[in-house]
């Protein structure tokens, strides 16, 4: 054979590797392509869920009565403003949302519907008050720049992986949901007036846990801070039971009584 041939032959086998090596590649590259937070989420939300009243009960699944707000961290122009609380001028202002807002939503008595309105949006749907809240993740921004009783929610997945051993990254292992809550309209954290206001940010951690019987809750874990309405932070923990169908839910409006 002689030389020009033979150095053919080798450029042929260098084109026919380099091929076989990037047909190999491809499917490594497409594995790791970036999921979207349906896709890598940790936990599922997903389908209704009934609130669980152990605590509070007094202030949660009746109206309470005016002034009734022992243990909140009140600034004094909070506590007047609670103290001032009439539901008749709230009606007359259209204002009988105000303990339907993202920071007092969760702690009604009420049914959730959760389910993933795209890839990064996470929605729940509450009976009570016929609320909806959207959770964007990857930055995104709601479609208002406005203040709304629900504000403007940004979502995270918070992982939990295996290490083996410690300090090496191993497997997604479980995880929970972070939600950071700002750009509320004012309202009230108890339904007899107890305000948050503009400045008030919400931030909530979500945990799924199944209990020996089977049945799944959801853990929610919330902090309230307000430089206007709070002299300190409020923690809040909620629990919702996991239900196997919409039997229970019942859309109702606000109501301010």
């Amino acid at each position: 054979m002689s030389q020009r041939l033979i150095f053919a032959a080798m450029l042929a086998a260098g084109c026919l590797s380099a091929q076989e090596e990037e047909t190999a590649a491809t499917p490594a590259a497409k594995s790791t392509a970036k999921k979207t937070p349906r896709e890598e989420a940790p936990i599922d939300l997903t389908g209704y869920w009934t609130a669980v009243v152990t605590q509070d009960w007094r202030w949660r699944m009746v109206t309470p009565k005016k002034g009734d707000f022992p243990g909140m961290p009140l600034s004094p122009e909070a506590r007047a403003l609670a103290n001032a609380w009439d539901p008749a001028k709230d009606e007359a202002a259209g204002d009988q949302c105000k303990a339907y807002g993202a920071a007092g939503i969760m702690r009604m008595p009420a049914h959730l519907h959760i389910t993933w309105q795209d890839d990064n949006t996470l929605r729940i749907d509450i009976d009570a008050g016929t609320q909806t809240r959207l959770l964007h993740f990857n930055n995104a921004k709601s479609e208002t720049t406005d203040p709304q009783w629900q504000g403007a929610s940004a979502a995270e997945w918070q992982f939990v992986r295996t290490k083996i051993p410690p300090h090496v990254p191993g497997p997604i292992h479980g995880g929970s949901l972070k939600v950071v809550t700002t750009h509320m309209r004012p309202g009230y954290l108890r339904k007899n007036g107890v305000p948050y206001s503009a400045s008030a940010m919400m931030t909530e951690y979500f945990d799924v846990t199944t209990e020996p019987n089977g049945w799944q809750s959801i853990l929610l874990t919330t902090i309230i801070e307000d430089p206007k309405y709070l002299t300190q932070s409020v923690l809040l923990n909620t629990n919702f039971r996991k239900l196997p169908d919409s039997s229970g839910w019942n859309p109702t409006p606000c109501t301010a009584r």
